[in-house]
């Protein structure tokens, strides 16, 4: 039984209780007004939230994953190719999928909302594990042409970054649509409409709260106390629970990845 906090960016992108920060590294990422009108113009995830995650885990796990290295290149050349016509003008917002900025601040908002999840579940760790964790997570900007040079040196740099990036940002009628977009999941198995409410919530805890009220996503004291309840409960099971319960979620999806071709 392993209660240890992970030490490695491997061992933290292999749990699956980081999930739980899906929907708030969307809601920051619609955040940024030029995330929301490439998202607005050119996605339609929220017709598809399954599809959308399992892309995203996709992405991460074969940049990140030794398991999944075969897959590596096929699968960021997919996500390259998808980014490509990804850039125009909204609401006087210029943007494209292709911008340094752009890519480093939907880096930042998935190394930010993993470690808000790893440090309600496991608490304080060495500060060379997180340094480790931190710079592993740069991978997944660089590996789609963020210079490494965009990603902040250390976690200070980027706390003072992640600060300033947060107080700038700007949400938008078209951020609103797309976070009550996905949460209502119309087009979803109802299983997976179910979980919803629940996933709301969680985003909504998650997210800083000037964002979260920008948002309209609703929060009182009584939604705190229930919010303090569940992660006390999750603190002390989930750790406990089998790696490979744990980890079953990542062994899917690196099972689901395209094998690469044969020379």
């Amino acid at each position: 039984m392993d209660v240890k906090s992970p030490r490695t960016g491997m061992q933290l992108a292999r749990e699956g209780i980081v999930l739980a920060g899906a929907g708030a590294a969307i809601g920051l990422q619609v955040a940024h007004r030029s995330v929301a009108a490439g998202v607005a113009q050119h996605s339609n995830f929220t017709a598809d939230p399954l599809g959308r995650l399992r892309r995203t885990l996709q992405y991460i796990f074969a940049v990140v994953l030794p398991e999944a290295q075969p897959a590596r290149s096929m699968v960021t050349d997919w996500v390259a190719r998808a980014h490509q016509p990804v850039e125009g003008m909204l609401d006087g917002a210029q943007y494209s999928a292709a911008d340094p900025d752009t890519q480093r601040w939907v880096t930042a908002t998935l190394y930010w909302t993993a470690e808000e999840i790893r440090w309600r579940i496991w608490g304080h760790q060495q500060p060379e594990d997180a340094e480790q964790i931190y710079r592993s997570y740069a991978v997944l900007g660089t590996a789609l042409g963020m210079p490494e040079t965009s990603w902040p040196h250390n976690r200070a740099a980027f706390y003072r970054y992640w600060q300033q990036q947060v107080a700038k940002l700007e949400v938008t009628a078209a951020a609103r649509q797309i976070m009550s977009d996905l949460f209502a999941a119309r087009s979803a198995p109802w299983w997976l409409r179910t979980l919803m409410p629940q996933a709301k919530f969680l985003t909504a805890g998650l997210l800083p709260a000037d964002i979260r009220s920008k948002l309209g996503l609703d929060w009182n004291g009584e939604h705190s106390r229930r919010e303090d309840r569940l992660w006390r409960i999750l603190r002390n099971t989930y750790p406990r629970l089998p790696n490979g319960v744990r980890q079953s979620p990542a062994r899917f999806v690196v099972a689901g990845l395209p094998s690469a071709p044969e020379h």
